[in-house]
């Protein structure tokens, strides 16, 4: 065997079908993330005509040429599903026309190298904004074996994805036993305010001692610090104790409150524009608290509840008037220990998906030696 040498272009073209007859209604809209998925869209669609709106069909790829502000990786999508997506009319929606020579899976498992991405940013160009087109991606050299040592590959991939799809299931079936186990509560107890079980914390990283900072995700949980921040300045950021919790006030952003509760067994450190605040323990635990302010129902509420004019701002003082059911400490930790055990199988199911993703280059490599 030998491999063949091709210009990507040579196996792939554009595919330009926009909605124009409205076919495809708002649940179809899709963004795309840098971790090479179309994910629910953030954008705000309240009156946004949908017309221009691009179609991506099954097994159809798509991407966003613009790279400049992505952290050094492009965003791209395979639909994988047996739905029609819209995206928006930025993205480059494209489709392998040569299944003959090249496997839509494959080409997909060779996009989610980090190999690609740095090709991909390299190869951007612009001055406001740098832009990675079309003609760059179809000017690609790609080497590639039979198709028969590419369907061999694709089939290792598909496995291990089957196996995490299969993981994820079980987790979602222990979320809804704790949705489920919340509602029951609500019809069982009365809902009480929060503001008299809770305190609001102000400490200061004022020596500097604290050197871990954390930024707060959408996903409710902590993330890497933006690599803007000054990590020689970190003198005003607020401290987060074990088992305090933080959020951040302006929820116009993302449209959902972004919070965590610290289950570090360390302090770290926050933006100064966060609030912090702890619960009184032996009323409240502070994992029932966090399951709680984790549902979808609660975005709702504190979008809902959120003012302002340049910013919409969901303050300590209304998260202090959050009412909820507070049952006695042993049902709280009861329903605790089930929602850690969600929690821990979450975690397991993101190594798990971030381990097929460092998977793919190594596909792509052996594949490549099995082909030469």
């Amino acid at each position: 065997m030998a491999l063949n040498k091709y210009k990507l272009g040579d196996l792939i073209e554009n595919s330009n079908t926009k909605n124009v007859e409205l076919i495809f209604d708002l649940n179809t809209v899709r963004g795309i993330s840098t971790q090479k998925q179309f994910i629910e869209t953030n954008a705000d669609m309240a009156g946004v005509p949908l017309n221009n709106y691009k179609i991506v069909r099954p097994h159809y790829f798509s991407y966003v040429p613009d790279t400049s502000r992505r952290g050094e990786k492009i965003s791209l999508g395979f639909n994988v599903s047996t739905n029609t997506y819209l995206v928006s009319s930025i993205s480059t929606v494209f489709k392998v026309k040569s299944e003959n020579v090249l496997l839509p899976y494959y080409l997909y498992i060779y996009f989610n190298r980090p190999e690609f991405d740095r090709y991909a940013r390299f190869n951007s160009w612009g001055s406001a904004r740098e832009v990675f087109s079309w003609e760059d991606l179809c000017d690609i050299d790609i080497e590639l074996p039979d198709l028969a040592t590419q369907q061999k590959y694709v089939d290792i991939y598909l496995a291990m994805v089957k196996n995490e799809k299969a993981y994820e299931k079980g987790l979602s079936d222990l979320k809804l036993v704790c949705d489920g186990y919340i509602e029951d509560l609500r019809r069982k107890h009365l809902c009480e305010d929060i503001g008299k079980y809770i305190a609001q914390k102000n400490a200061r990283n004022t020596d500097k001692s604290i050197d871990c900072v954390v930024g707060l995700s959408t996903k409710k949980e902590f993330r890497e610090a933006q690599t803007r921040v000054n990590r020689e300045e970190l003198g005003n950021y607020k401290i987060v104790a074990p088992n305090e919790f933080v959020f951040v006030p302006t929820t116009d952003t993302w449209k959902v409150l972004a919070f965590a509760l610290n289950n570090f067994c360390k302090k770290v450190v926050v933006s100064p524009i966060y609030e912090v605040f702890a619960v009184k323990t032996n009323v409240i635990v502070p994992e029932y608290l966090s399951m709680w302010l984790s549902r979808t129902e609660f975005d709702r509420y504190a979008r809902y509840n959120s003012w302002g004019s340049a910013r919409e701002n969901f303050t300590f003082e209304d998260m202090c008037e959050v009412k909820i059911p507070i049952p006695d400490i042993e049902e709280q930790k009861a329903i605790a220990d089930i929602y850690k055990v969600y929690l821990k199988r979450k975690e397991i199911n993101e190594k798990l998906k971030a381990q097929i993703k460092d998977l793919c280059p190594i596909l792509i490599k052996g594949s490549l030696e099995e082909g030469r």
